[in-house]
């Protein structure tokens, strides 16, 4: 664990959502002198801000603030830097810290270093938030306080006092969190990848580079190590390993798969049947494999996987049912922040479908979003951003007849687009396959306004239906 007690302790980041408020308060918890800077003005923060000053408040501590701006002095006065996940490997500010000595730690890596109980590790490009609760949900069959944390906006550190060296921890973690995990040499010792798709390429510059920052998440286990991977992966990052399980539902030849009969099955044994699965889509299917196949290796029983797979319904802003509203359903999908994610979205709703979709650029394949929109929506409703403008020419070009409204820069008005749009039996489906940054602060924001808006059409009635967008 480091030592925090008495140290100057820089918080670089506390985020709009509140994304370093965690760090700041297990911070104070350990005496350390806080200062937290954050590019965003203070009217941006103040949320965050009155919360984490009410906490230091009740512990008789005072936090400082560089806002607005980051401030050389600030960073070489500091003994330790926690770096938010946002900001950029390559950031000044870093390699500023670096030249003054300053050590370098992120909220994960602190953690990893401090937990002494077991960490079973989910990441993928698609579908890591719902591998990660059914994972948590099977663990907590036999281990009932389980933590589950990480990318879910659950702050690891926060939860530290209450974990034991027998208490499993599950965490979610994000390709920034598993660069810097790599660069400090640290892997959970039960890791999961979903799948390996193109995806952040602003951010990481290449795939290959971001398929490095995902490796992290086995790259430093030790040779007792669990890493559950597709095949691609457990080939080629796995060679040599002892501890690599292969998982699919095309390859026979995977370790774990499903059978003609819709079984799930690690090799001889019998995990589940895909009838105990409450989540629809082929997506959530090879999540609960992967998922089930790492709890086994856990020591999970089968009969606890299936409890677990049958309790688990709704996942907030994942293909989650608003309302039901003049026989069209309303469903935020609003973290498919990438082409594959809006095209699994499409694949798992019945139609007819109008999409919303459309945001902020990440440098992927905007030719494959517009194909797999063109072959699966009925209309589409354009949100505002910088991908946005490319994203309505490819839609013209590969499908000139389909009714096309947008861009709009106001998600009220682009949802009572779809409702004029929209027929009964069909869907409004929030699913952009973009980022939300410009128009929102974060995809749970985008989420959030958007299940606002429905729950006003829907006049109250809306969350009481029984979640199933494919039906």
């Amino acid at each position: 664990m480091v030592a925090v007690a008495g140290k100057r302790v820089l918080v670089m980041g506390l985020g709009v959502h509140g994304g370093g408020l965690g760090v700041a308060r297990w911070l104070l918890r350990h005496g350390a002198d806080v200062t937290v800077t954050d590019l965003a003005a203070a009217e941006m923060l103040a949320e965050p801000k009155a919360q984490l000053d009410a906490f230091a408040a009740e512990i008789g501590k005072q936090v400082h603030y560089t806002l607005g701006e980051h401030r050389a002095e600030d960073i070489q006065a500091a003994d330790l830097l926690v770096v938010n996940p946002a900001v950029r490997p390559d950031s000044p500010w870093l390699a500023l810290a670096r030249s003054h000595g300053v050590r370098i730690e992120t909220e994960m890596t602190l953690f990893f270093r401090a937990c002494p109980g077991p960490i079973l590790g989910v990441t993928g490009t698609k579908g890591k938030t719902t591998t990660t609760l059914m994972l948590a949900a099977m663990v907590r069959q036999r281990y009932p306080d389980a933590v589950v944390a990480g990318n879910l906006r659950i702050s690891a550190l926060e939860a530290l006092a209450q974990i034991g060296p027998q208490t499993p921890v599950v965490l979610e973690l994000s390709s920034f969190q598993l660069e810097r995990l790599g660069e400090a040499g640290l892997s959970p010792d039960y890791a999961l990848l979903t799948n390996l798709g193109i995806d952040h390429l602003n951010w990481h510059g290449s795939f290959a580079a971001y398929a490095n920052a995902k490796r992290q998440i086995m790259a430093h286990q030790d040779e007792d190590g669990i890493a559950v991977l597709p095949p691609d992966q457990a080939k080629t990052w796995g060679r040599g390993r002892r501890g690599v399980i292969s998982f699919s539902l095309s390859d026979p030849t995977a370790d774990a798969t499903v059978d003609a009969d819709g079984y799930l099955r690690y090799r001889d044994v019998i995990l589940a049947h895909h009838s105990d699965l409450r989540l629809p889509g082929t997506h959530n299917l090879a999540n609960a494999l992967a998922a089930a196949t790492l709890a086994y290796h856990f020591g999970i029983e089968p009969h606890e996987i299936v409890a677990a797979l049958q309790s688990m319904t709704a996942v907030e802003h994942r293909l989650e049912l608003v309302a039901t509203i003049d026989g069209v359903r309303y469903i935020n999908d609003t973290t498919a922040t990438n082409p594959s994610a809006t095209a699994a979205a499409l694949a798992t709703v019945a139609g007819p479908i109008v999409l919303i979709a459309g945001g902020a650029d990440k440098d992927l394949d905007l030719a494959y979003l517009a194909d797999t929109i063109a072959q699966g929506a009925a209309a589409v409703v354009l949100l505002q951003g910088s991908a946005t403008p490319r994203l309505q020419t490819l839609l013209s070009q590969c499908a000139p007849q389909l009714p096309l409204a947008g861009p709009f820069a106001d998600l009220s008005t682009a949802v009572a687009t779809a409702r004029s749009l929209a027929q009964p039996g069909g869907a409004i489906l929030l699913s952009p396959g973009c980022a939300s940054f410009g128009m929102f602060r974060n995809e749970f924001h985008r989420g959030e306004a958007f299940r606002q808006i429905v729950r006003e059409l829907a006049g109250g009635r809306a969350g009481e239906q029984k979640y199933d967008p494919s039906t």
